[in-house]
């Protein structure tokens, strides 16, 4: 069975959030029947019936194609810091108050709108945030900068149209299906992020490839609306003596830019980027 047919009970109290308490999850055995890996006195959630759209990991270093796995791993007796509320009924609308030091949280598939200054102030400790699949518009610029250990943010499948300003340590960053125009990015959005390793824009609106940092290994830019690129985009001009060792793939297959007249834009890469070059 699908490691997304986890269910998660409410208890005791009604719900207004995911309550400032421990969390845990049920997960299902290959026979159906359930294993119960929680751990004392603590607050569980009502899972809608999962949605039939599967995604695949992060953490792997072949993504060439598809999308990235955003499935959590099985919660065990090891990981009390993480928060699972996903499609949670009655429908949740803003993140919820997590525990202090909640070290994972996974609040996909909800209808959570907006994400505030406040909302993760009290949670330093955070180092993976999963809300894909939400009605995210609108994130304020303070949203993140208390986040100093987040490594990876999942924000795909919402509605975004600008990024606010992202926490310097991401290796992982996913708003993959969103509505993102190239004026919504600050212009070094990604520059500082010295340890980007996978950046996923791809179903977007952008018009331009935005700066990359030397860190990345993987860039999705598939299916947006970038027309030209420049022996800038991706190396340092014309010059032979520049490699950029550490990129193996680059996604922009969808866009309406014929990578052929650019010769020179990728002299720096080991492998050509995916795409039209007619």
């Amino acid at each position: 069975m699908e490691l997304r047919a986890l269910v998660v009970t409410l208890l005791l109290v009604p719900w207004a959030g995911c309550h400032a308490q421990e969390w845990s999850l049920f997960k299902r055995t290959p026979a159906g029947s359930q294993e119960d890996v929680a751990h004392p006195n603590q607050t569980h959630m009502e899972a809608k019936k999962p949605k039939t759209k599967v995604t695949r990991s992060l953490d792997s270093a072949q993504m060439s194609a598809d999308e990235p796995d955003t499935t959590p791993a099985a919660v065990t007796k090891d990981d009390p810091g993480s928060v699972y509320c996903e499609e949670v009924l009655p429908d949740m609308t803003a993140v919820p108050p997590l525990p202090k030091e909640t070290s994972y949280l996974y609040a996909r598939y909800n209808h959570i709108a907006k994400i505030g200054n406040a909302d993760f102030a009290d949670s330093p400790t955070l180092k993976r945030i999963d809300l894909t699949g939400n009605m995210i518009s609108e994130i304020e610029d303070g949203a993140f900068s208390k986040l100093l250990l987040l490594e990876e943010l999942a924000l795909a499948e919402n509605r975004l149209v600008r990024l606010p300003m992202l926490p310097p340590a991401l290796t992982t960053f996913n708003a993959n299906h969103n509505q993102l125009r190239t004026k919504g990015l600050k212009a070094n959005a990604f520059k500082k992020l010295t340890k980007l390793a996978y950046l996923y824009l791809g179903d977007n609106q952008l018009e331009a490839v935005p700066h990359l940092p030397e860190s990345l290994r993987v860039v999705h830019l598939q299916n947006n609306n970038i027309t030209a690129i420049t022996d800038m985009t991706f190396c340092k001009g014309n010059t032979t003596r520049y490699l950029r060792t550490k990129m193996d793939v680059v996604r922009l297959d969808g866009n309406p830019v014929g990578l052929g007249v650019y010769p020179n834009s990728f002299i720096c890469l080991r492998t050509l980027p995916i795409g039209r070059y007619y």
